[in-house]
């Protein structure tokens, strides 16, 4: 399919919101010990990556596909993107993986995790929903909703378990930053006792 690119929601710097989502996510803000802060501040500084590259549309919006058949995934190389960056960002993203990613009405993800890696996503165009499932074994899970519109984003912890699903008729598009790089995802259904993982994706082998 040729590159294309649909008509959907203006994002710009002043209509950005960051949200943290619920469940198991990691603390964010400067830690209390030296050796702390990195870990501590990872997902703010990935939501971050993910700001600054949504609203760069000049950098992706020529890539952009639309797929009948499911999502479409793009993996856009750091090295191109550090020169449109502010240098206060280049350390985070040289840890980092970046995906843009394009969802027709009606597509979205299985309910999964990111293996160890933490990260976040910024709906560029269009409106996403996000359900998130978090609970402990043998405890009944906790679930919430959200649907976040252009300029909406959200970070999160390692191990943290959610769906995304364009619910609505326009097509949208994210960007979505990850460090560690993906390794591997695993995906989920939701038992009467809780959580059951259902199957494990590697890099490199399925994707």
């Amino acid at each position: 399919m040729t590159s294309s690119v649909l008509p959907g929601s203006t994002l710009s710097t002043s209509t950005l919101s960051t949200s943290r989502s619920t469940g198991p996510v990691g603390p964010v803000g400067r830690a209390g010990r030296a050796g702390q802060a990195t870990e501590a501040t990872r997902p703010a500084g990935q939501a971050a990556l993910a700001v600054a590259l949504a609203v760069r549309t000049d950098l992706w919006s020529h890539l952009v596909e639309y797929r009948e058949e499911s999502r479409w995934t793009h993996l856009l190389p750091t090295a191109d993107l550090a020169p449109a960056l502010d240098p206060s960002l280049h350390a985070e993203l040289a840890e980092s993986q970046v995906w843009l990613l394009s969802w027709l009405p009606g597509q979205g993800t299985p309910l999964h995790d990111h293996g160890a890696s933490s990260g976040a996503f910024a709906v560029a165009r269009g409106a996403l929903t996000e359900r998130v499932v978090a609970g402990r074994e043998g405890r009944p899970p906790h679930q919430s909703t959200a649907d976040l519109a252009a300029g909406r984003v959200r970070f999160f912890g390692p191990h943290y378990v959610h769906q995304v699903v364009n619910t609505l008729h326009q097509p949208a598009v994210s960007v979505h930053v990850y460090s560690p790089r993906l390794t591997l995802m695993n995906t989920y259904r939701v038992g009467s006792a809780g959580l059951v993982r259902v199957s494990t994706e590697r890099a490199g082998v399925d994707w």
